[in-house]
């Protein structure tokens, strides 16, 4: 399918205007434009998501700010009174906003893409899309070119911010043709250390899609924690991409519940670019009825005596699909270099499809790498003690399903957020 790109080049240009975009950022995006006829669509290894609505159709293709319905603005501001550094944003629009003194003194900015152009243009500049890049392919251009709606995270050199800062994302699916690009940068400066959260959800039942890509910058030095619940809705098509560039010595941790109810592709990369750099990359994904779920979960080692680890865990209901990819690469001069990954799925339903494959690539010996796989049915020991105590079936493997996820559980930063992600895996096992 080719893209039109004069027509769409005229009304971009006319939205971004109406918007008040800096020039230099819709240069940015008419340059994505021109790349999309020249891009494949991302594969996936063992795994097609062929005829999928995962971006409008060429012909549908436009930029647009829509003005989100007051139902999504409710939803994007429930209790944030409670959260010390809070950001709710209602599809494309920052609704509600809880930025503590602390912050402002330390020199933290959080606020939208758009606030970002016009107060953190030098940021905005030099970071947006550079980890990962617009001509990636076809999704990432698409990206790049019709981002609507966005947030920035920028920490300062030596600041640590002891709370969590949460971003909600409410995606309006109260009307149709409503895709979501949205737009997640975080920069940490040399010494920064701070967690961000990112809750997705959608409101509404009409069909849509959502390209989400998070890019974090993690300077020398620096700990950025990022942790995730995706809950978008069935009639939601999702695209993420979630890439972390690491400096000497920073520290990425993701922690990651992938609990959409509709066919996801999901993208997880950590490059650990400086000497003594790490990630450690935690997910864990539950899929049911008719869904279809392929996630790539990468590491690359590309300094001296970095340490790239991967966890996976999926729990695959009824007839869904879900793969894992755990790609684990230590380049050619990464010495005293460690990529450790696991990638285990619990089949719960007769006509369930799964497929957990450690992919390691080696090209330097002075390294230690491993992995482990595997693909099963509940523990039928772990069941019958339980069962021989009294303990009822749905109980029981209730029980067995939150200890085999609890890797993953135990790393989320707040209780709140633990307890959703049970409150979904209970939905999704039919006890509530």
């Amino acid at each position: 399918m080719t893209v039109e790109i004069d027509n769409l080049t005229s009304q971009i240009q006319m939205a971004a205007g109406k918007a008040g975009e800096p020039t230099s950022f819709t240069q940015k995006r008419l340059s994505a434009l021109k790349l999309m006829n020249q891009l494949a669509m991302p594969r996936m290894q063992e795994f097609s998501y062929k005829g999928w609505p995962i971006m409008p159709a060429d012909g549908q293709l436009s930029l647009n700010f829509p003005q989100a319905s007051d139902q999504v603005v409710q939803a994007a501001q429930t209790n944030q009174p409670d959260k010390p550094y809070f950001y709710g944003f209602a599809g494309t629009q920052l609704v509600s906003t809880n930025h503590g003194d602390q912050l402002k003194k330390a020199g933290v900015f959080c606020g939208s893409l758009a606030q970002a152009e016009k107060e953190q243009a030098a940021i905005v500049d030099k970071y947006f899309m550079s980890v990962v890049k617009p001509d990636e392919d076809r999704l990432t251009a698409y990206h790049a070119a019709f981002v609507n709606g966005g947030a920035v995270v920028y920490v300062p050199r030596g600041v640590e911010v002891k709370e969590p800062i949460e971003l909600r994302l409410v995606q309006d699916s109260t009307a149709a043709d409503q895709p979501l690009v949205f737009h997640l940068l975080i920069v940490a400066a040399p010494g920064a250390r701070f967690s961000v959260m990112q809750h997705l959800m959608t409101v509404g039942d009409q069909a849509n899609s959502a390209n989400i890509i998070v890019e974090v910058v993690a300077q020398e030095d620096s700990e950025v924690h990022f942790s995730a619940l995706d809950e978008m809705s069935a009639k939601t098509t999702v695209y993420h991409s979630r890439r972390a560039h690491l400096d000497a010595h920073a520290n990425v941790e993701w922690a990651v519940g992938l609990m959409n109810d509709g066919n996801t592709l999901g993208d997880l990369d950590s490059e650990l670019l400086g000497e003594g750099a790490k990630a450690d990359s935690k997910l864990i994904a539950i899929t049911a009825k008719q869904q279809h779920v392929g996630i790539n979960n990468r590491v690359t080692n590309r300094g001296l005596h970095t340490t790239g680890l991967i966890n996976q865990r999926g729990v695959v209901l009824d007839s869904s699909e879900l793969i894992f990819n755990g790609i684990g690469q230590i380049v050619h001069g990464a010495h005293g270099s460690n990529a450790e990954q696991q990638n285990r799925l619990l089949m719960m339903g007769k006509e369930a499809r799964g497929d957990a494959n450690p992919i390691l690539l080696i090209d330097e010996n002075d390294v230690d790498a491993g992995h482990a796989a595997s693909v099963g049915q509940v523990d039928e020991n772990q069941m019958y003690y339980l069962l021989s105590r009294g303990i009822p079936e749905p109980i029981a493997q209730r029980m067995v399903i939150r200890g085999f996820l609890s890797a993953v559980l135990t790393v989320m930063p707040t209780q709140e957020l633990k307890d959703k992600m049970l409150a979904i895996l209970e939905r999704k096992l039919g006890h509530e």
